[in-house]
């Protein structure tokens, strides 16, 4: 017999790691310990050679659910060590484990069994967990990660609930969430009033809440991550209403079906898309509409559908009582943050919603529903939040002496990152910072993280926006902190970003970045957004750009797509020649209705109408041009959507139709394509159409520059990055022709190509910087 000390890292605590190592130890023989150490889970075991080998190769295949190995670590154990006659569980040495916070999972089969089954005792007993499935970040507020540090902590277990906690062979063991109808949190049902609604024993609250929602009624429910509001999304009158009262007039509505079959009667769903819908992260997945009709309101302007399953036992005891899908969507008003808590739902969402499904244990942080898109073969994410925050990306060579990192993030879309021994830890979204309750949110989590993983930042990274929350409040904790401020631009991160989640080291070389999205501070104090950059973790240097217009009004043309149709006509053609040439066209006329004369002075003189070259703008300008969203828009990015949806039906039918453009002096002339568009639009070809060509325009447009900056510096790998290429085909097209030239194309997947995904970039780029400093 001998002995090893087998020493396991990445998410290893607090999954049930152990007790699957107990379990698999008597299996195959081996006696020895196992315990929870600072970085992993340590185990001493004693056994023959071959039955060292097969634990050890079990310990990999037969990993928990929620666990994830990256390293297995196996060293000789000292032959005077004393062999012992079992195998056990250890409590955790020297105090020095920090048991790591995994993301909340969505309801494992072994749970929802329980929930269906009427001889179990957790019959329809709506927060059923285990240590494979159940809350965890959304319940914790500090650290170690036991009961008494979560919302459970007022709820103390049953003898029944107890013995399964203590039991390392039952898969309860040490779940602190675990309990039951007689021990653990309670559900109810109140009208708008606050006033209980009396179910009788033929109707629990659940079903009463099925019966609201085929009712057409709109019912706030309480769930892991915070409130929804939900109503049936077949009914026209109730999805309208709702829309009304919620203020939230055209942005999609995410739905709730309650399995693939009933998904499938509403939307297309390949192999990969429904393997995505029934992971544990349980996201909401975009996929092509198809099938039966919805409520008109659900999508407006849109082709695809954002559907999700259900991820607690409440959402599947709901969903079994319903024939159609139903919105699930924040319970807020328009963009506020979600609601998470009882008191507060009835006062943001008075006049919302007619009743609530409420229970009492509380929501500690509030966590959105992660949402992913399948685009070039690869899912994408556009919202990273439930299921996957706060899983840490370890980073490739070079990473690993880092200092400690805390990268803020943007303005829009925020996340933050904590860089740490080479692993980096991105927050789960929290949205725009300009929003009072969402910049609070923002610091709550900061703090909670920094504490969660034992975090003491030595360097502070923002970008270098000087009006971004995030950017000052960075500056304010370097005075108050004593530690360095890094400044990153803000297309540099989107690039970096890309480039740590592929796994490219430190000291790799040069890669050319192409970052496109709304906006972003300049080097040169201008506003960026269409950039060709030559990039690695520690320098970026812009080569070239897309041509510059002026944003009509400043903040307002990111609202209000016409100004961004007049600016670009303004800087390419001269107004006086488009309404000699084109003043019979529709879009000029409406735009002669302005106060085109005051608007051309102000961008003369650059009165409140900042040069940028922002691809955003352009899209938006495009779709202002074919009448798509021309007066204003509700949501970021929906005229640049709904663009992309319009460009759907004709894509493949105009993969040769591309309109003109120059390139010179390191700068995309869309001169050319302008006067295309508008002799489109004298000829009356179909909107589609014009949109479909302007896609591949930029694709071609792109890729014709790439690859000539490729060849100049000698580069063999391009990097797709920023919120623009979030659509689908500008995506696919740019690098299938990218590829075409042999070139390697890389875009994220792990992180969002928006906002989302800059703290990762920032952080890397603060470790390189500071290497060279």
């Amino acid at each position: 017999m001998i002995g090893e000390n087998i020493h396991v890292t990445g998410t290893v605590q607090g999954v049930g790691f152990r007790p699957m190592v107990w379990r698999l130890a008597s299996t195959c023989g081996i006696v020895g310990q196992v315990w929870n150490d600072a970085s992993g889970v340590t185990i001493h075991a004693w056994g023959s050679r071959e039955a060292l080998d097969d634990f050890v190769y079990r310990l990999e295949i037969e990993q928990p659910p929620l666990a994830h190995i990256e390293q297995i670590t196996r060293t000789a154990l000292d032959e005077s060590e004393k062999i012992p006659g079992d195998f056990q569980i250890l409590l955790s040495q020297k105090g020095e484990a920090r048991t790591n916070v995994t993301a909340d999972a969505a309801t494992c089969p072994d749970c929802l069994s329980d929930i269906m089954d009427p001889d179990n005792r957790r019959y329809r007993y709506p927060f059923t967990n285990c240590t494979n499935c159940g809350p965890r970040l959304s319940i914790v507020s500090a650290i170690p990660y036991d009961r008494a540090n979560t919302s459970m902590s007022s709820f103390t277990m049953c003898e029944q609930c107890q013995n399964e906690y203590e039991d390392p062979a039952d898969r309860r063991f040490h779940a602190q969430p675990n309990a039951c109808a007689d021990c653990g949190p309670q559900l109810w049902l109140e009208d708008n009033k606050g006033s209980p609604v009396v179910t009788d024993q033929q109707e629990d609250a659940i079903q009463a809440s099925a019966r609201l929602l085929r009712e057409g009624k709109i019912v706030a429910i309480k769930g892991i991550g915070g409130i929804h509001l939900a109503c049936d999304a077949t009914n026209e009158s109730a999805v309208g209403t709702l829309r009304r009262r919620k203020a939230r007039y055209l942005k999609p509505f995410a739905l709730m079906a309650q399995d693939i079959d009933m998904v499938e009667r509403f939307a297309r769903a390949n192999e990969e898309e429904v393997s995505m819908l029934q992971q544990p992260a349980a996201p909401i997945v975009i996929l092509p509409a198809e099938g039966e009709p919805l409520a008109g309101g659900i999508a407006p302007g849109q082709s695809s559908l954002g559907f999700m399953l259900p991820y607690t036992p409440l959402h599947h005891l709901l969903m079994i009582e319903l024939d159609n899908p139903i919105v699930l969507t924040s319970g807020n008003l328009s963009d506020e943050p979600q609601c998470i808590d009882n008191v507060d739902s009835h006062s943001r969402l008075d006049g919302i919603a007619d009743f609530y499904l409420l229970h009492d244990r509380d929501i500690v942080n509030r966590l959105d529903d992660s949402v992913v898109r399948f685009a070039d073969d690869k899912p994408r994410f556009l919202r990273r939040a439930r299921g996957y925050a706060p899983q840490s990306i370890l980073l490739p060579d070079g990473f690993s002496d880092s200092q400690n990192i805390l990268a803020m993030g943007g303005e829009l879309k925020n996340s933050f990152c904590l860089l740490k021994q080479g692993r980096a830890t991105v927050s789960q979204h929290m949205g725009d910072l300009e929003d009072i309750v969402t910049y609070k949110d923002y610091q709550h989590n900061l703090q909670l993280y920094r504490q969660l993983f034992d975090f003491a930042p030595e360097v502070i990274a923002v970008d270098k926006h000087p009006n971004y929350l995030s950017t000052q409040l960075g500056h304010s904790m370097v005075a108050e902190e004593g530690i360095e401020l890094l400044e990153v631009q803000h297309h540099h991160a989107h690039v970096a970003s890309c480039m740590a989640e592929y796994g490219l080291p430190l000291d790799s070389g040069k890669v050319l970045g192409v970052a496109l999205d709304g906006l972003g501070y300049g080097d040169d104090g201008s506003l960026w957004g269409g950039e060709f950059l030559l990039v690695d973790y520690a320098s970026c240097e812009r080569l070239a750009h897309f041509q510059s217009a002026p944003m009509l009004g400043g903040t307002k043309a990111m609202y209000e797509p016409w100004r961004n149709t007049l600016a670009y006509l303004l800087t390419t053609l001269g107004w006086d020649y488009v309404c000699d040439r084109y003043g019979e066209l529709e879009v000029v006329s409406y735009l002669n209705s302005k106060p085109v004369a005051n608007l051309h002075t102000m961008a003369e003189k650059g009165m409140n109408s900042p040069m940028a070259s922002s691809a955003g703008r352009l899209f938006d300008a495009v779709a202002a041009a074919v009448g798509v969203c021309r007066d204003a828009v509700s949501y970021e990015g929906q005229a640049a959507i709904e663009l992309e949806t319009l460009a759907r039906e004709q894509f493949q039918h105009q993969t040769d139709s591309v309109y003109e453009f120059s390139y010179q002096n390191g700068s995309i002339d869309w001169n050319p394509l302008w006067i295309g568009l508008l002799e489109d639009l004298v000829n009356k070809v179909e909107p589609s159409i014009i949109a479909a060509r302007f896609h591949h325009t930029i694709a071609a447009a792109v890729t014709l520059v790439a690859e000539s900056l490729c060849i100049q510096h000698d580069i063999q790998t391009v990097v797709l990055s920023g919120g623009v290429y979030q659509n689908k085909l500008l995506l696919e097209q740019t690098s299938r022709l990218l590829r075409d030239c042999n070139l390697m194309v890389l875009s994220p997947q792990m992180l969002p190509a928006n906002d989302g995904g800059i703290s990762l970039g920032q952080a890397a780029v603060a470790m390189a910087l500071h290497k060279t400093i």
